[in-house]
C-alpha cells in the first residue's frame, strides 16, 4: 500500500485507539452540525483517522473503556495531533431500524445510549455503519492543530499528503474477515448503501 493522503476522519480518540487495537472495526456515525443539512456522507473510501476529544464522554461509552479515555485524555498534548492509522471501508450499511443496533452490541465501545441518540437526531432517523480495515504506521505523524480542523465535521484536509507507506494491518487477514462476516451476518436483513 503506497498512497499519499489528505484526507482525514474525525473520531473520538478513544474510539481510534479501540480501531487502532483492533478492539472494533466498526464506525458508526450520523454526521456533524457543519456538515450539509447535518447528514454524514461517505466522500472517501480511504482517510487517516484524526484522533479528537470533542463531544467525548464517559457516559458515552461502555464501562470497561472509560479508564482507557481518562488515560488518553490525560496524556493528550495540546497544540497538536498524532496520526497513526489508516482506514479503508470495506462496506458502507445504512441502519434505518433502531433495533439493528442491539445487534452490534459487543463489536464497538458506544453505550447503547449514545447510539441511540445519534440514531434519533436530526430530521430523519438512521446511522451509518462503516466496517473499516485499519492499518497502523510504526509511529504517528505529529501535526500542529490548525483552525481548519475544528468544529463538529466529520472530515477534514491535512495540511499535507502522509505517505501510506509501511503501514501495516491492525488485524491479520484471518481475524479480519471473521470479524466482518459476523457483522455482515447479524445485519444480513439490512440493506447495504453500497458495497
Amino acid at each position: 500500500m503506497e498512497r499519499n493522503s489528505q484526507i482525514a476522519f474525525k473520531e473520538w480518540a478513544v474510539v481510534v485507539d479501540a480501531l487502532d487495537w483492533g478492539e472494533q472495526i466498526l464506525i458508526l456515525r450520523k454526521g456533524g452540525i457543519r456538515e450539509e443539512r447535518g447528514q454524514f456522507q461517505v466522500d472517501h473510501r480511504e482517510f487517516w483517522l484524526f484522533p479528537t476529544q470533542y463531544h467525548e464522554a464517559e457516559s458515552s461509552i461502555i464501562p470497561s473503556k472509560r479508564p482507557r479515555l481518562r488515560e488518553i485524555a490525560a496524556a493528550a498534548a495540546t497544540g497538536v495531533v498524532d496520526i497513526q492509522d489508516y482506514a479503508v471501508v470495506d462496506l458502507v450499511l445504512r441502519v434505518n431500524d433502531a433495533a439493528v443496533l442491539r445487534r452490534l452490541q459487543g463489536r464497538h465501545i458506544w453505550s447503547e445510549a449514545v447510539l441511540e441518540e445519534r440514531f434519533r437526531f436530526g430530521r430523519e432517523p438512521g446511522l451509518h455503519a462503516l466496517l473499516t480495515r485499519v492499518y497502523r504506521l510504526s509511529s504517528p505523524v505529529r501535526l500542529p492543530m490548525r483552525e481548519s480542523y475544528g468544529g463538529c465535521k466529520s472530515w477534514v484536509e491535512l495540511e499535507k499528503s502522509l505517505s501510506t507507506e509501511g503501514l501495516t494491518p491492525v488485524l491479520p487477514d484471518v481475524e479480519y474477515t471473521a470479524q466482518r462476516d459476523e457483522i455482515r451476518d447479524r445485519l444480513s436483513d439490512h440493506a447495504l448503501a453500497d458495497s
